[in-house]
């Protein structure tokens, strides 16, 4: 019988870890972390993550700072907000909330960001720690992922694990994370230019699917037994439902969770534990500045 990921079960624990040393370092008369994020723009998706950080940044005691810029705040002004917050001794870590408006060089932005307050681990010197295997921010859907996987106690070592997607914010480095010491997963990575997907699917022990297409991975390519991690999210419209839509995977659950032994859910699988992963890399970078 298939088990579920249940990344919202896990998240509301790790919060309470985390509350739990929030609680302790504020009664000894220390600040309380800080988690700034800036946004551009009015995109329903990034305005309802940030919407999302920010409440789970007061559930776990933190400071929360939001930087709404309208949509035609130049690159300019952007960069000069990100040279603020970079040296603001009062903020940890920030997030900058992408997709950015086209007339923006996100790369650029990206490459402003201070690798000491990167939490969501997209500067290039954090990615290289990572691959390096050095104390890095690791991204956050990685980290997530790779936080089931450890506390749910799923055997990893020695395990072909397929990734399908390679973006740089969650396929390559979850492929990078996966295969080295600790996960020990032999890692096969797939993209939209795979001729011979549905086989190396087959031969999964873990699949993780992150390529962006909904409910592209059905039964057939899916062994007995696999774990399946699920990082695809898509509305669809849907009648019956109150709000005019469901919420659907990259994997069609319908066919495939009976064939699995344990599978993230969709909504409730990966998301909340990157919000989560977040709060984890700003604990992180508040330590490091406390003992500066």
């Amino acid at each position: 019988m298939v088990q579920l990921l249940d990344g919202k079960a896990m998240a509301l624990q790790i919060k309470e870890e985390i509350a739990n040393e929030v609680r302790s370092l504020t009664a000894e008369g220390h600040r309380a972390p800080h988690l700034a994020a800036v946004i551009v723009g009015t995109d329903g998706a990034s305005m309802t993550y940030v919407a999302n950080k920010e409440k789970s940044s007061h559930e776990v005691g933190f400071t929360s700072s939001v930087y709404r810029m309208s949509e035609t705040t130049t690159e300019r002004q952007l960069l000069e907000t990100i040279d603020f917050l970079n040296n603001d001794p009062d903020i940890d870590g920030f997030i900058v909330q992408l997709p950015l408006p086209k007339h923006i060089n996100e790369q650029k932005v990206i490459d402003a960001i201070s690798p000491d307050k990167d939490v969501d681990g997209f500067t290039p010197v954090n990615i290289g720690r990572m691959v390096l295997g050095e104390e890095c921010f690791t991204p956050a859907t990685p980290m997530g992922i790779c936080t089931l996987l450890k506390r749910y106690g799923i055997e990893t070592a020695g395990k072909h694990c397929v990734v399908l997607g390679r973006s740089n914010i969650v396929g390559t480095p979850v492929a990078n994370l996966l295969s080295r010491k600790g996960f020990d997963c032999t890692v096969t990575m797939c993209h939209s230019k795979t001729k011979n997907l549905k086989e190396l699917c087959l031969q999964a022990d873990i699949l993780v699917v992150a390529i962006g297409k909904p409910e592209l991975v059905t039964a057939d390519m899916v062994k007995d037994g696999a774990v399946v991690v699920d990082v695809g999210i898509h509305r669809v419209e849907d009648a019956s439902k109150k709000n005019g839509y469901r919420v659907i995977g990259d994997v069609k659950h319908c066919e495939v969770d009976a064939k699995c032994s344990w599978v993230t859910p969709v909504p409730g699988g990966v998301g909340p534990l990157t919000i989560v992963s977040l709060l984890q890399n700003t604990m992180q970078a508040y330590r490091r500045h406390e003992n500066k």
